[in-house]
């Protein structure tokens, strides 16, 4: 599947919290495209939804929290996790408390939960944070690295004073199949030695050894290893169930040594700070080198977001001074409808040309429009932005939506078809 993924139907896992020990109703739903990761409280109706981003993530010990407060999510790592193997872009997750349920410690129940609720595209093209440069984040004695790379894959080493433990290393590709198989099932693990300390915290109040690996000084407790380097598999799973908290699919490779949830929580800043740095703003100039419109038809002032082959935000700024005024509705300005979809079309020419090498030599001609609709009228004063997504690609057709906003509010939406063309 190449767009974006959400499920055909709910889900429904029960339990125990870890750290808080309140039980949990946990419901997965389908979510519609483009409303990415959120959590919801089902039980505080009219709540707002909580979206699984690292905006609103606290640094706090030992688990990944989404928010403060009262209206805190608690230890969410494992639901995300299994989201991102899951490869899933839409989709709500309601809680009836605070925080998930531990189920077995791992990721694997939530992760078979998605799959068997069905997966399907969604419309429209996934989000990607492209790891562009490679860099280095030290974070005490921690550290993570980030490559280019076609996909996402992670590699962790753990450093722990234990005979079972130890210094323990692997890379893994993040694959549904490759996470499935290598990472879902290992589980978290502490140590007995910590248990009166972490509970005097409100920590853990929710953890036994049947949801968790529990270490003495010698070995495990009441429990078997799944793998002899269970220990740093899980710290894998978490790692990827944070970089959830990108808000969209990573694309790279990440190295960190004895990663933390608050140090992580700290690179994903990192890295969604240098990707925002890496937005690049087409110009009126480099517009016209791809579009071959000219005033007073050129309608696009400039792009503010590009996607290669995916994705456009395209800008419009309408004035008095725009000549359709001087004769479509003298002295009640509004812009006409169909010029607006001309607007939107020009945008999507620019998705389109920016994936060939020489624009000059091409033109892009629209074969269809379908379910046009416009909103509200355009005045003189608003500015126009167009969103554009590519739908499908099937040989020299592209399929697009597009929508066209005022202040955040829809005033006109379009499906078209295009191809590219030889002058």
């Amino acid at each position: 599947m190449t767009g974006r993924r959400t499920i055909t139907r709910e889900a429904v896992l029960e339990g125990t919290g870890l750290h808080l020990g309140i039980p949990c109703r946990l419901t997965f739903r389908p979510g519609p495209c483009r409303s990415g990761v959120r959590f919801v409280r089902d039980d505080r109706p009219g709540s707002e939804p909580i979206p699984a981003s690292v905006t609103v993530a606290v640094e706090s010990e030992r688990r990944t929290q989404l928010g403060d407060g009262d209206n805190a999510l608690h230890t969410v790592e494992h639901v995300l996790a299994a989201v991102v193997a899951a490869q899933m872009d839409d989709l709500e997750i309601g809680l009836d408390g605070p925080e998930p349920p531990i189920m077995d410690g791992s990721a694997g129940p939530f992760l078979r939960a998605l799959l068997g609720a069905g997966v399907r595209t969604n419309g429209g093209m996934p989000d990607t944070l492209v790891i562009r440069e490679p860099f280095r984040m030290d974070d005490g004695e921690s550290w993570y690295e980030a490559y280019p790379a076609s996909g996402l894959t992670v590699g962790v080493t753990i450093s722990f004073d234990h005979p079972l433990v130890g210094r323990q290393s692997g890379t893994w590709r993040v694959t549904t199949e490759e996470f499935t198989r290598e990472l879902a099932d290992a589980r978290t693990f502490g140590f007995a030695a910590e248990v009166d300390l972490l509970r005097s915290r409100g920590l853990i109040r929710g953890g036994n050894t049947g949801n968790a690996v529990v270490l003495d000084e010698v070995g495990v407790v009441e429990n078997e290893l799944r793998w002899p380097d269970e220990f740093v598999r899980h710290k894998a799973l978490d790692c990827i169930g944070d970089l959830a908290l990108a808000g969209r699919r990573v694309q790279g490779r990440i190295m960190t040594y004895r990663p933390s949830h608050a140090g992580t929580v700290r690179f994903v800043r990192e890295l969604t700070k240098r990707a925002q740095k890496e937005t690049h703003v087409i110009g009126i100039e480099e517009i016209m080198k791809v579009l071959p419109h000219r005033y007073p038809f050129l309608l696009v002032d400039k792009a503010i977001e590009y996607e290669e082959g995916k994705r456009v935000v395209g800008i419009k700024n309408v004035t008095i001074n725009e000549p359709f005024f001087q004769g479509h509705f003298p002295g009640h300005p509004i812009m006409p409808g169909v010029l607006i979809i001309e607007a939107m079309a020009q945008v999507g020419g620019i998705l389109l040309m920016g994936t060939v090498p020489d624009p000059s030599s091409k033109v892009v001609y629209f074969t269809s429009l379908d379910n046009v609709r416009w909103r509200k009228p355009v005045k003189p004063g608003d500015q126009l932005r167009f969103e554009l997504e590519v739908v499908q690609i099937r040989g020299p057709v592209c399929r697009m939506k597009g929508v066209a906003k005022v202040d955040g509010s829809l005033v006109a939406e379009a499906e078209m078809s295009a191809m590219l063309r030889d002058k």
